[in-house]
């Protein structure tokens, strides 16, 4: 079953006493599978309320990995729920057209991992 998310949604996921935030930055349907194109926020909050307070004034937020591509597989090892969506802004996807132009590879690694925060 696909993963029910579009480009523009922040996601929630949570650690062991804290929760951190994701942004799906875009998507990519490729003969392979599906790709993935994530924003990773560097803060953490005690509950869903003080994140979904953070997302008011996104541009408050620090940004820890500002794009990671990743396998349907590896998203989905990554237990996370839609808190909303929003436009993606121009900026946000800058390293993400880094990526594109470089031909970058696709991890099939958890985000926890590749974040290093097991």
């Amino acid at each position: 079953m696909p993963l029910p998310y579009a480009p523009g949604d922040d996601l929630i996921f949570q650690l062991e006493s804290a929760f951190a935030l994701l942004r799906v930055l875009a998507v990519e349907e490729r003969e392979e599978g599906i790709v993935w194109h994530i924003m990773a926020y560097e803060d953490f909050f005690p509950d869903v309320e003080s994140a979904e307070a953070a997302l008011q004034q996104p541009e408050q937020l620090s940004v820890r990995a500002a794009h990671l591509a990743l396998t349907d597989r590896a998203l989905s090892k990554t237990p996370a729920a839609r808190l909303g969506n929003r436009p993606v802004a121009e900026h946000e996807l800058a390293a993400y057209r880094r990526w594109q132009a470089q031909g970058g590879p696709v991890a099939d690694r958890s985000v926890l991992l590749l974040l290093g925060l097991r």
